[in-house]
């Protein structure tokens, strides 16, 4: 394949300089009008590509994957998480899978420490009011949230965001613990003055604030179901910005309007656009676009990745983010 361009399909529009990049190293075919790929679109360009540059929007089942042309050897997916990819299919059929992992651990901690700020605090209700016109006056009983400092902060994930979030909240002042697969090392855990809970039921009837920042597999679909929810005390809050299928959306909901939990700050949603109407008429909920990762840095950074990613392939040799399926 090194003796002529390689064909790389994107199946959505990338940051400018990724884009020019692009067209100087292979024959890529961008996606001008940045719409997104429909199943046909996706089957002919897994028909024709080299290359193949999706994200976490496109749907790249079993069935589709039957539908790749021989010469289809690599998927470079531009994004960390690969749910949307069956990889083991791909695998089978002689197909590498890169993703971008690392480039946006610190926009996603950041959006996510601004929710876990801004949700108890009622900063969004605050703003709203004011742009409707409705502050009178300060008043000693109006608009009171939750203090933030001393309060128990429960991690989902102690992966790298994971990680990351708890740095950012340690520095105001929250108590750290996390639930995850196994223990994260000894001198992570003294770092972050983090307290390990094997038991996720236990952990979640005893936070403040729970932030959900692990992948989306088959094993953490609906992770925190209507069970787990209402396990949680009526004064903690919980924040999203991983995947919104590990949250049962309709369960949360409903939990936030009975006044089972307090609220919640949601940057990812279970069947995205789409959002629960419910969610959207509450006024302790704050819900964002899915915007976590959205800076110009991290984008540029992860079209660099998954550059690298098909230039090392097209040299013959492992791409250094390849996707291995068992280790996801």
């Amino acid at each position: 394949m090194s003796a002529r361009k390689l064909r790389v399909i994107v199946t959505r529009k990338l940051p400018a300089p990724v884009e020019l990049r692009l067209k100087e190293l292979f024959e890529a075919e961008l996606n001008e009008d940045d719409q997104p790929f429909s199943e046909a679109r996706l089957a002919d360009a897994m028909g024709r590509a080299d290359v193949l540059v999706p994200t976490v929007t496109d749907k790249i089942d079993a069935r589709l994957m039957a539908r790749a042309g021989q010469q289809l050897r690599l998927i470079s997916q531009f994004g960390a998480g690969v749910d949307n990819i069956d990889v083991e299919s791909a695998v089978q059929r002689g197909i590498t899978v890169t993703n971008t992992p690392g480039v946006l651990t610190d926009d996603t901690a950041d959006a996510t420490m601004a929710l876990i700020l801004s949700v108890p605090r009622r900063l969004f209700e605050g703003a709203d009011v004011m742009e409707a016109g409705g502050f009178t006056g300060w008043s000693p009983t109006w608009m009171m949230g939750r203090r933030i400092a001393g309060k128990r902060l429960g991690i989902i994930g102690m992966g790298r965001i994971g990680q990351a979030v708890a740095r950012r909240a340690k520095a105001f002042g929250l108590q750290i613990h996390y639930h995850n697969r196994k223990p994260v090392s000894s001198k992570i855990e003294d770092l972050l003055g983090a307290t390990y809970w094997d038991s996720l039921d236990q952990m979640l009837a005893r936070m403040d604030i729970v932030s959900v920042n692990c992948p989306h597999t088959p094993a953490t679909f609906h992770l925190l179901n209507s069970r787990r929810i209402d396990l949680m005390k009526p004064d903690s809050f919980i924040i999203n910005t991983a995947r919104g299928e590990v949250i049962d959306e309709a369960a949360l909901a409903r939990a936030i309007e009975a006044g089972k939990i307090a609220g919640a700050g949601l940057d990812v949603f279970e069947r995205e656009p789409a959002v629960n109407e419910k969610l959207k008429s509450l006024p302790n909920v704050v819900l964002l676009p899915h915007m976590g990762s959205a800076t110009m840095e991290g984008r540029v950074e992860m079209g660099e990745k998954v550059i690298i990613n098909i230039k090392t392939f097209a040299d013959g040799h492992k791409p250094p983010d390849r996707v291995v399926p068992a280790l996801l």
